[in-house]
């Protein structure tokens, strides 16, 4: 087995060594939920790339996740900001929720037609604080319910079920949503947009103020975190759609097939031997370690 392993990661470097010549950027692949706990990991990662002989202005991210906690995502733009002056993120599968969030602090994001992000419906903690649960589900049925109420046609279940409901933990969830819609408000106009200076749709060649960015930026945070219009936490969002229905730009690494192949043999590679040794998060760059 350990000699199979060797010859895996020899690929996955060999490929990373290629992606990194493509993208022209250091690359690290970071496949985990994003919760606080990998935070040290991936700072100790960011801080020795960043600090060896290989540094470059940029970084690619190769990112998988289930998503996670809108405050961790923070946490890690944080970091990785401080010693990369470029950010991109490739997304070979799906990046959901907070990883959608994090995808917004990137100057490029990376897919192709089979990637996915995903709504931001902000994880947070339960009661007990072991499980990581969608907030804006229960928002939309307390909203449901009150709803009901002024109507006169809530049911005594119904009722119940609202007065047994922890109205600080509600409260807690309104704030998760209204911190991550001010993350992607924030990081859009400051990285995304950063270098968007003239219309080329609405009024073609017209300058681009900085309220337009912010206005577009509040739009396209709402539209993701709009639960009645995506219908599911679980959503799969397209690159097609992220373009035509959010109007975000993002670049196909499917147009070219070089990229595209070099792309899938690194994270196809990964993910196989995470799935076979059972490993739920984990975060490589070649510069690092092997595990």
């Amino acid at each position: 087995m350990a000699v199979y392993d060797d010859i895996i990661f020899q690929v996955v470097r060999e490929a990373e060594a290629d992606l990194e010549n493509l993208l022209s950027a250091n690359i690290i692949y970071f496949n985990s939920e994003i919760r606080m706990n990998i935070f040290p990991w991936f700072r100790e990662i960011i801080e020795k790339i960043s600090s060896s002989e290989h540094k470059k202005d940029e970084i690619a991210i190769f990112l998988t996740t289930p998503g996670g906690q809108a405050e961790a995502a923070e946490k890690l733009v944080e970091v990785v900001r401080k010693h990369y002056k470029l950010v991109y993120f490739v997304v070979p599968v799906a990046a959901m929720s907070a990883g959608t969030i994090f995808c917004m602090s990137g100057d490029r994001i990376y897919m192709d037609y089979s990637s996915s992000l995903g709504p931001i419906d902000p994880q947070v903690p339960d009661k007990e604080g072991k499980f990581l649960i969608p907030a804006l589900g229960y928002l939309d049925k307390v909203n449901e319910i009150i709803e009901k109420s002024r109507n006169n046609s809530i049911t005594p279940v119904e009722f119940q079920w609202l007065m047994n409901q922890d109205f600080a933990m509600l409260r807690f969830y309104e704030q998760a949503r209204s911190l991550s819609i001010a993350l992607l408000e924030k990081w859009l106009v400051q990285y995304k947009f950063k270098d968007w200076s003239v219309h080329r749709t609405t009024e073609p060649g017209s300058p681009v103020t900085l309220q337009q960015k912010q206005e577009r930026a509040r739009e396209i945070a709402e539209l993701l975190s709009n639960n009645v219009h995506w219908h599911s936490h679980g959503r799969m969002i397209s690159m097609q759609t992220l373009r035509e229905v959010c109007k975000l730009e993002i670049d196909d690494f499917g147009e070219n097939a070089n990229l595209q192949r070099k792309v899938r043999r690194y994270n196809d590679t990964l993910t196989e031997y995470l799935a076979r040794t059972d490993i739920r998060a984990y975060l490589f760059s070649r510069f690092v370690s092997q595990a």
